[in-house]
This record gives C-alpha cells, sequence and structure tokens, in this order.
C-alpha cells in the first residue's frame, strides 16, 4: 500500500458515513495516553517522596499496556469492539481506584506496582480498535490511508497536550487529580467508541487459521512491522531522556519539555505534508528508509557537542522530528500487509507493544549512557540502535511485499 492522501482523501475519512461518533470518542479516550503514565509518576512520586518508586510504578503501568495491548486485540478481533471494550472500561475503573486507595494509605510498593500493572493491562486498547474500525468505515485506498494517517497526527498531537496537562494538574491541591482526569476521559471516550452504531455493527469474527500463542506475531511480515515500532521507540526513549539532560546541564531544565513539544509539532506539520507525497512510495521501502533517516538525524544532534550551540541542536531536532509521524503512519499500513485477516485490532496491539517497550527500553538505557558519558551520548546511543534497526529490516524487506491468498495461508 503506498497510496498518497490529499486533503479531499482526509475530509471524505472524517466524514465517512457513520464516523463522527467512534470519531469523538476515540479522540477523548486517546488524548490522556501519554498522560496517564506521567500523571501516575507524578502522583506517587509527591504522595512517596521517591523518584525511584514512582519510576517502578510507571514502569509497571508501562509493561501492562504492553501485555494488556495485545491481549485486547485479540478478543476485539474475534468479538468485536463493543463488549470487550465495555468489559475492559469497568475493570480497568476498577483498578484505577484501587490504585488511588492503594497510594492514599500508604500501602507497600509492591503493592502499589502490581495494582499500577493491573491498571495498564486493563486500560482500553482504543488504538487498535479505533484504528481496525477504519477497514469498515472508509474502503481501501487513498481515503482509507488519510483515515490511519490521521489517526498518528491525532495521536502525536495527544502526546504534546498530554504531558503538559499532567504537570499541570499535579500541583493542584491534591496531586492524583491529573491520574483520575485521564482515567475519567479514557473511561468516557472507550465507552461511547463501545456503544457507537458503528461498533455494535462490527460483528464476530473467526480465529484466522494457523493461530498460535503468538497470534498476529507468527507472521515474518509482522514480526518486521514489530521491530521497526521498536526500533522507533528506542531512539525516541532515547531523545525523551537526553534532551531534558541536555537542557539542564545548559542551565535551562524547563527547556527539555517546551523542544519535546516542538519536536512532536513539527512531526505534525511534516506527517500532513508527507501523507500527500510519501517517499519511498513502496512501503517495504519505506519502512527502513524513515528509521534509518531517523536514527542518523538524532544521533546527529550529539555533534553539538556540550559547548556547542542550543540553537544548531533545536535545528537538528526539529528536522528529525519530521519523521516521526510517517513512520507511525507506515506502521499502521504495514499492518494492513503483513497481519492475518481479522487480526488488525491485534497485530496493532503489537505495534503498540513494541513501541511501548522500545521507548521504556531507550529510555533506561539512555539514562545509563548519560550518567556514564554525558549527556550527548544518549543521542549516539539512540541512533546507533535504530540504524542497527533500520538494517534488519532492509535485510526483512520482502516480507512486507503483498502476499497472494494461498502463499499468506502457506505462512501461517
Amino acid at each position: 500500500m503506498s497510496s498518497s492522501a490529499s486533503l479531499a482523501d482526509y475530509r471524505a475519512a472524517l466524514t465517512a458515513p457513520g464516523a463522527a461518533v467512534p470519531v469523538i470518542a476515540s479522540a477523548a479516550g486517546r488524548f490522556p495516553i501519554a498522560m496517564l503514565p506521567l500523571a501516575t509518576l507524578l502522583y506517587v512520586q509527591r504522595e512517596t517522596g521517591s523518584f525511584a518508586a514512582a519510576g517502578l510504578v510507571s514502569a509497571g503501568q508501562m509493561i501492562g499496556v504492553a501485555a494488556g495491548s495485545v491481549a485486547q486485540g485479540r478478543v476485539i478481533d474475534r468479538q468485536g469492539p463493543s463488549r470487550p471494550l465495555l468489559v475492559v472500561v469497568a475493570l480497568f475503573v476498577l483498578a484505577v481506584t484501587a490504585l488511588v486507595a492503594a497510594v492514599e494509605t500508604h500501602q507497600p510498593l509492591p503493592v502499589v506496582v502490581a495494582l499500577a500493572t493491573v491498571a495498564g493491562i486493563f486500560r482500553p486498547a482504543l488504538e487498535g480498535a479505533s484504528r481496525s474500525l477504519w477497514t469498515v468505515l472508509v474502503p481501501a485506498g487513498s481515503a482509507r490511508s488519510a483515515a490511519l494517517t490521521y489517526e498518528a497526527i491525532s495521536l502525536e498531537v495527544f502526546f504534546i497536550l498530554g504531558p503538559a496537562i499532567a504537570a499541570f494538574l499535579v500541583a493542584a491541591p491534591w496531586p492524583g487529580l491529573g491520574l483520575v482526569v485521564a482515567g475519567t476521559a479514557m473511561t468516557l471516550g472507550a465507552g461511547a467508541f463501545a456503544l457507537s452504531r458503528p461498533a455494535r455493527r462490527v460483528g464476530r469474527t473467526p480465529a484466522h487459521d494457523g493461530v498460535s500463542l503468538l497470534g498476529a506475531l507468527a507472521r515474518p511480515g509482522m514480526r518486521t512491522v514489530a521491530l521497526a515500532a521498536l526500533g522507533f521507540g528506542l531512539v525516541i526513549g532515547s531523545v525523551e531522556v537526553g534532551l531534558p539532560a541536555v537542557t539542564a546541564a545548559a542551565g535551562s531544565p524547563t527547556l527539555g519539555g517546551v523542544l519535546l513539544s516542538a519536536w512532536s509539532i513539527s512531526s505534525v506539520l511534516a506527517g500532513v505534508l508527507y501523507g500527500m507525497r510519501p517517499w519511498p512510495r513502496p512501503l517495504h521501502l519505506r519502512m527502513p528508509a524513515l528509521l534509518g533517516g531517523f536514527a542518523v538525524l538524532v544521533a546527529a544532534m550529539a555533534l553539538v557537542g556540550p559547548s556547542g550551540s542550543l540553537a544548531v541542536l533545536v535545528i537538528t531536532m526539529v528536522v528529525s522530528g519530521a519523521l516521526i509521524t510517517p513512520q507511525v503512519t507506515a506502521h499502521s499500513l504495514a499492518v494492513d500487509i503483513a497481519a492475518p485477516p481479522g487480526a488488525a485490532a491485534e497485530a496493532f496491539g503489537w505495534v503498540v507493544t513494541a513501541a511501548t517497550l522500545g521507548i521504556a527500553t531507550g529510555q533506561s538505557s539512555a539514562g545509563i549512557v548519560v550518567e556514564t558519558f554525558g549527556p550527548h551520548a544518549a543521542f549516539v546511543s539512540g541512533g546507533a540502535a535504530g540504524v542497527v534497526l533500520a538494517t534488519v529490516l532492509w535485510l526483512r524487506r520482502a516480507t512486507l511485499l503483498p502476499q497472494p491468498v494461498e502463499e499468506q495461508a502457506a505462512v501461517a
């Protein structure tokens, strides 16, 4: 799939019959995706006084999200999104309530980490459900490409606004307000999405042939997409740690958050333009090219050096940010090629899981590198990891070529 998308295609997708309610509900439910983990971390840190404890709780939540995205996606593919999401929403409310109660009553750290993990598992997997519903709302072609690009762009916007709102709300008289606001928005958005007419009209889908414990990941093409998402997350995670470390060393600790928001803004703007004329057009070539270019540009951010100009760093960063949304869109488009029939939500759950694990690994490894070699080394380590995985993607590029139906059955 290499369709370009015009502004008319975006309009056609977002105004498709039946799209309004699930689009608005999905936006409300996905808005706190980046807000929830930061709100949890800041809340726990304020209550315990320990960043170490808060980091463990946040990590537990991310692990839960990584596992829950795949499990929920698999059920949504079989049952349709409506009933599974309603069940998950109810369990999510209970889990978040228990987490808040545990923090407020100063329960032992293992208990809080366990409850955060459960809350992550039951965080509604709206990313995969929303993405898979577009295959019902919009026919294949440029309009669907525009719809999937919209999904990527909207996520970037949420990643800009979510953390900023979480940081603002933690200063409220009660520091748990951000977690409650994020949980409430997710609950209402996912519930409204599940009850929308298009979601309720999606029926049961028989399990695809050749099902294994790995599910959709048993397909070679899906493993390639997951590797692309993993590499993307590794590079992102290294910048999320390296940039604040650089600005703090330069005497401007708050500048890091501002620049990360600017990074996402450049990604959103470039994502719309790139979607009109994607390059390379063949998707199996586009994915390694985008990851490789992204990794090289991030590594180039280290060339500024400890005594270099922050302005040069910012310029390099903005240019690299232009390749963020195109990668997320490419991952989503590749799922259509690589996933088994009837497994789109689960397949996208694997993409979310791989990216989440990549970000967590990138952040933790970058932290070690910063402590050992200095802030700018984080960009080198993240860029190097991205180049290695881009090379692997290039070697595996044939797995993303569309296959005849009989060949797909043989692979499964």
